[in-house]
């Protein structure tokens, strides 16, 4: 078997959706679908963690967010050869993920909690008859008692032809993914399947979705509970849920993060289609730019950034993608805290971040916390009356505030506040902190992000 990124091509999937278009993924009246996700720490998640603190909450989310950072940074590192630790990588994949969706594969439907990832494609879960799978307490779907399962043909678009991400083996269309540098993987054979998704009083049957029937599973940090059955990718690759219920819902779905700071047991949904809030009046908007071969992250054209009032003035194609592959600027809700690249060529993007945000709280006499405090953050003050300083993001069409409220970190119970920004070592991330209480919608129809600000915490299904 071959593994996907050694022959996942940038612009794969702009070209692919148009190969797929002919095929009948899902039935033909869906229009608009809303999948409800469950944070990994409220009360509905199987990784329940018990009655935490909001402080003790917000720590082990930024305790996600790292380590998501540090997956994206090893899986993603140009030319990579690097010697990875197990151990590391499995605990980066563990702690890396803190969305949940509930799904029922099959006919009759053997319903299991999948991890979200915003950065993997294939829609996967453990699959009997198994040769090699890890314990599971969760009921796990078995193809054989499915009478809607069939194999995915080895002359399948996805199987065969230049733009192929499986192969076909001994007359079998198979993948082999792996999460790192192949000690964390996952193989079997590419199916088709019937999933039963949506709301609890709204369920609805996506037919012929193609999924992966892993078999061969070395993931073994799912195995500590045995509640997770596998992972639903929704980036730009071919194979995620997004690409797939594309031409069904216009290419286009939504999210609308509640501040992280109220309670995680707020709904919370991605919306796809006509399902999404009709938006108020003309929307901002930014174009996507096609992400380095291999990346299927949702990638945006930065030009400069600005602190308070204060533009930078950082030189043109400062976050522009590098021909190794790295620098670049996307959007991805699976990271938290967001990132500026501090290894930009010529000046320190990060450090001019800082230094922007350094000057005006030194300024007006707020006492800095000298070294990294609990939470990592390399700037810090202790609290009192004053001004807190918004930022921007200046992109090629248009630009995307950060209110202050999001742009800093509260630590009221030890009375200081951070910035909320990380060093990035190679790319730069808008990362969940910074798109609370904002629609964020992604239309591939147009290739554009689009974003307003909304109260997300009102968000609800559709009546």
């Amino acid at each position: 078997m071959v593994r996907m990124g050694t022959f996942l091509m940038a612009t794969l999937f702009l070209n692919f959706i148009t190969t797929l278009s002919h095929l009948h993924f899902t039935a033909s009246r869906l229009t608009g679908l809303t999948l409800p996700v469950i944070h990994r720490d409220s009360p509905e998640s199987p990784l329940y963690p018990g009655n935490l603190t909001q402080l003790e909450r917000l720590l082990r989310m930024i305790k996600y967010s790292d380590a998501r950072a540090a997956y994206l940074e090893a899986i993603s590192a140009p030319n990579a050869t690097i010697a990875y630790d197990k151990k590391i990588v499995l605990s980066m994949l563990r702690d890396s993920l803190f969305y949940i969706v509930k799904v029922g594969i099959g006919t009759p439907p053997v319903f299991m909690f999948l991890l979200l990832d915003t950065g993997s494609g294939l829609i996967w879960s453990q699959c009997k008859p198994c040769k090699k799978c890890y314990k599971q307490k969760m009921p796990m779907y078995d193809s054989l008692a499915s009478t809607t399962y069939r194999k995915l043909p080895c002359n399948h678009p996805l199987c065969a032809g230049d733009k192929k991400i499986y192969e076909c083996v001994n007359q079998q269309c198979v993948y082999d993914v792996s999460y790192g540098a192949g000690d964390v993987s996952t193989r079997g054979v590419s199916s088709l399947e019937s999933f039963t998704v949506g709301l609890n009083d709204k369920p609805y049957v996506i037919q012929n979705l193609v999924f992966g029937c892993s078999d061969d599973t070395e993931i073994p940090v799912f195995e500590e509970r045995g509640v997770l059955s596998g992972i639903m990718g929704f980036s730009l690759s071919p194979d995620s849920i997004v690409s797939q219920l594309s031409d069904q819902t216009g290419k286009r779905f939504s999210y609308c993060f509640p501040p992280f700071t109220q309670e995680v047991n707020f709904p919370r949904f991605v919306k796809f289609g006509n399902d999404i809030p009709k938006p108020p009046g003309v929307l901002p908007t930014t174009k996507f730019v096609a992400p380095p071969p291999g990346m299927f992250n949702y990638y945006l054209k930065l030009t400069d950034i600005s602190v308070g009032s204060t533009l930078l003035g950082l030189q043109p194609g400062l976050f522009d993608i590098r021909q190794d592959g790295s620098g670049g600027f996307f959007i991805d809700s699976g990271t938290v805290i967001s990132q500026i690249d501090q290894t930009t060529v010529g000046r320190n993007a990060y450090k001019a971040v800082m230094e922007a945000f350094q000057n005006h709280y030194d300024y007006f006499g707020y006492e800095r916390i000298k070294g990294e405090v609990g939470e990592g953050f390399q700037l810090c003050y202790k609290n009192r009356p004053g001004i807190l300083l918004k930022m921007t993001y200046h992109f090629e069409d248009y630009f995307y505030i950060v209110d202050s409220k999001y742009v800093h970190f509260h630590n009221e119970e030890q009375g200081y506040f951070c910035i909320a920004l990380r060093p990035g070592n190679g790319r730069s991330i808008l990362g969940a902190w910074f798109q609370q209480n904002k629609r964020i919608i992604y239309d591939m129809n147009l290739n554009v992000l689009q974003y307003y600000d909304e109260q997300c915490a009102n968000d609800a299904p559709p009546p």
